[in-house]
């Protein structure tokens, strides 16, 4: 069952088309990795999922792009509600200047939750969900500017995770991160599908191949393919797709 649908989907930076005629199913529960060589197109469609998009001048978008059968750009559809739904995590580690604890508390707090229980019952349920409750429990306090790498970007999943999304946009999650860091991720997100539905952005073939349920291939602006991962790594269909996964080209 698809959590998105994607149709007909084209977006244009003022006179440059980004993204032409996408059309994608993100299936409920799953992983599904955008592929491509950088500038295809994978970043820019991932921000269209929660209306990122909408904060740069002359960017517009045709066709639709629907969640749980909603189209997320009809006029009155709340891009709050979206964004509760719909969490982002970034390449770069992005923690608040702030404690661990309040980094977490963030979202819930400006969705109107003030009381302290359940405040401390999401902040510890978050980080748990982040599998990195073990590492801070004692630390809540301390700035999370202080933290590794590894730990700022599962501070920053625990941040998204604590809003109670449906989905999850991760945008090469672990590209500044080191290979032990970048293993924690991917067994993380492989335990986060059970609740969530996850969209990730990857340059690393090897990742997409081990994490992900679907892939989507991107060249030029344009889905060259798209299918079950095992497959598309396996038997493509495209050359295109062939020529990427073999290294032949980006």
């Amino acid at each position: 069952m698809s959590k998105l649908s994607i149709k007909n989907m084209n977006l244009f930076y003022d006179d440059f088309q980004a993204l032409h005629n996408v059309n994608l199913e993100i299936p409920k529960n799953q992983i599904t990795a955008f592929i491509g060589p950088s500038g295809c197109g994978k970043s820019t469609l991932i921000k269209s999922l929660n209306r990122m998009n909408d904060l740069i001048e002359g960017c517009k978008i045709k066709g639709d792009i629907l969640l749980d059968e909603e189209d997320i750009y009809k006029k009155d559809f709340d891009v709050n509600v979206l964004r509760k739904k719909v969490g982002m995590v970034f390449q770069q580690p992005n923690p608040f200047p702030m404690s661990i604890y309040d980094n977490i508390a963030y979202g819930p707090r400006t969705h109107g939750i003030k009381d302290k229980k359940t405040l401390d019952a999401l902040v510890e349920k978050s980080l748990r969900g982040a599998a990195i409750w073990e590492e801070v429990k004692n630390d809540l306090k301390k700035n999370a500017l202080s933290l590794s790498g590894g730990q700022q970007q599962r501070i920053c999943i625990a941040r998204a995770l604590a809003v109670e999304p449906e989905i999850l946009l991760m945008d090469e999650p672990t590209s500044a991160l080191d290979p032990i860091s970048t293993a924690k991720i991917e067994e993380l997100v492989t335990v986060l599908k059970e609740n969530y539905t996850i969209v990730m952005v990857t340059h690393n073939m090897q990742q997409a191949s081990r994490v992900s349920d679907k892939t989507a291939f991107f060249l030029n602006g344009k889905i060259v393919e798209t299918g079950e991962t095992r497959k598309i790594f396996t038997n493509p269909q495209q050359k295109e797709t062939e020529d990427y996964i073999s290294g032949r080209f980006g």
